[in-house]
């Protein structure tokens, strides 16, 4: 009896699980897989009765450097907002497109990238990936509409605090798509 040869996407796939198993080699197995999802996904908004209203509220932080900060949230701003860590390989796969967002939508909007993580290490990370990006630690309990297990989840609110997109995993942030809904929300 003739055995059969493993085809390519069986060594494929082994290779990856073996590599897997390598903690070195996780993470960008792992960052890698996250882009590909991102070039498949791109955010799209909620259904109106999907959509959550907030109340408007301040959202208590702390930026980087220890100093207190207060975000107007449903208080006539769209904001991004944005749970995430540095260990995480699917944020960090993401955060080039948020990058890219910010850059071009920072000065007509908020963004509220939060995260637990030791603020050293933080800025760090992001002087390492040159972001500069508004990344903050919470002074408040999350908000219950906005309390998520998954790390990244992502919002965008509208300026009167309507979720309107949410989505959790990486995502193509810089996409055509979620220019056009921001554009749509900061003309109205």
């Amino acid at each position: 009896m003739k055995k059969k040869k493993p085809d390519l996407s069986t060594i494929i796939f082994a290779l990856v699980i073996l590599l897997m198993i390598i903690p070195q080699t996780r993470t960008p197995i792992q960052e890698g897989i996250s882009k590909i999802r991102m070039f498949l996904f791109s955010p799209s908004t909620l259904k109106n009765e999907d959509q959550t209203q907030l109340q408007p509220f301040t959202y208590e932080l702390t930026d980087l450097q220890g100093a207190p900060a207060h975000v107007e949230i449903g208080k006539g701003k769209v904001t991004f907002l944005s749970y995430w860590a540095t260990w995480c390989p699917p944020c960090r796969a993401e955060l080039p497109s948020i990058q890219q967002l910010y850059a071009d939508y920072g000065d007509r909007m908020d963004f509220v990238l939060i995260t637990h993580e030791d603020p050293k290490a933080i800025q760090s990370f992001l002087d390492k990936k040159q972001f500069d990006l508004p990344v903050y630690l919470p002074r408040m309990n999350t908000p219950e509409a906005l309390k998520e297990r998954t790390i990244p989840t992502n919002y965008v609110l509208d300026k009167k605090g309507n979720i309107v997109v949410k989505e959790q995993g990486a995502t193509d942030w810089n996409s055509k798509k979620m220019r056009t809904i921001l554009d749509t929300l900061l003309a109205h």
